[in-house]
């Protein structure tokens, strides 16, 4: 089975050989990489990655009219990758497949959904935890406190991403697949229509989405410096962090997938070794350089102030929901 990654990243050399070792365990054998404006040498690890094998890299510059990640998706969809693969799934940097059917394997997740065309991964929100200093050390192994099994608030909290066969669809999105071929069956009918679960459920029996989407509140700093990859110019904030910012329980179950022999083999790598420490400590001064203005100081300052998310009940959810437009 070949399965693809497509992935968009600006800035974030540090996290992308333990990210490839993480998805190459889990059962992708092909990456289709797309990078703009990068400062931190991340172009320059997936062009040494590209000589390496195993991942194609496609430069990305602006302008773009909705931003750097739509901008790749509407070029993936005619690359010759995408038409080689079986399997495909749009990720992120900090999105880390877990699979619970099995032995964690791709393989093991289209095994259990037989007949599926599409089956979405919902997102499972790794807070910060109190976490200030950023380190060279996998994110999956730094956070794992999340969000609890059954969430009610918020819904963009529980937010999906789609692993589908190539064939079933004629267009990438970010979420789901777009341009159905035919009637395609979805591991879970409703989210063919939605983008989210429903909150008030558990969704994670087969498999989820691991996402780190805060890090460190210094990494949170940098990332809100870079802004967001599939809306131009929009940024990261305190009502971002306050959504994600989930910690009541803590689950490693990611943790049996052993990857660590992968990472070894691309750090052995002398090329890839020296970029990845490079990567490390640009992001270091790279912080530094941020706090010397104002703005930035007072957002970490923010972040060292505020508490982690409270896990709202079905009756508080409630009392939003029903002031929403019919």
């Amino acid at each position: 089975m070949r399965a693809l990654a497509i992935l968009t990243v600006r800035n974030e050399c540090a996290f992308l050989l333990d990210w490839l070792a993480h998805h190459r365990a889990v059962g992708f054998t092909d990456f289709l990489v797309f990078s703009n404006d990068c400062d931190d040498g991340t172009d320059a690890m997936l062009n040494r990655l590209a000589q390496m094998g195993g991942l194609t890299h496609v430069p990305n510059p602006g302008p773009w009219q909705e931003g750097p990640q739509w901008a790749a998706l509407r070029a993936a969809d005619r690359h010759p990758a995408l038409q080689a693969a079986d399997w495909v799934m749009v990720l992120d940097i900090d999105e880390y497949v877990n699979i619970h059917a099995g032995s964690g394997r791709l393989t093991d997740l289209t095994a259990a959904c037989p007949q599926a065309d599409a089956i979405p991964l919902t997102w499972r929100m790794f807070g910060n935890a109190g976490v200030v200093g950023y380190a060279d050390r996998p994110v999956t192994q730094q956070f794992t406190a999340c969000a609890p099994r059954v969430l009610h608030w918020p819904w963009r909290a529980l937010m999906v991403k789609t692993l589908f066969r190539r064939d079933a669809f004629g267009k990438l999105g970010v979420h789901r697949p777009r341009a159905p071929n035919g009637t395609p069956v979805w591991s879970d009918p409703g989210l063919g229509q939605r983008l989210f679960s429903a909150p008030g459920t558990d969704p994670y029996s087969v498999a989820q989405l691991n996402h780190y989407a805060l890090g460190a509140m210094e990494s949170y700093i940098v990332k809100a410096d870079r802004g967001r990859a599939n809306r131009d110019g929009a940024t990261f904030d305190m009502s971002y962090w306050c959504d994600r910012n989930f910690g009541t329980e803590v689950d490693t179950s990611i943790h049996r997938i052993d990857s660590t022999a992968l990472r070894a083999a691309l750090h052995a790598d002398p090329a890839l070794a020296s970029l990845h420490a490079a990567a490390v400590a640009w992001r270091h001064r790279r912080f530094a350089t941020l706090m010397a203005e104002e703005p930035w100081r007072a957002l970490f300052g923010r972040l060292l102030m505020t508490p982690p998310a409270q896990n709202l009940t079905a009756a508080q959810a409630a009392l939003i929901r029903r002031h929403r437009a019919p």
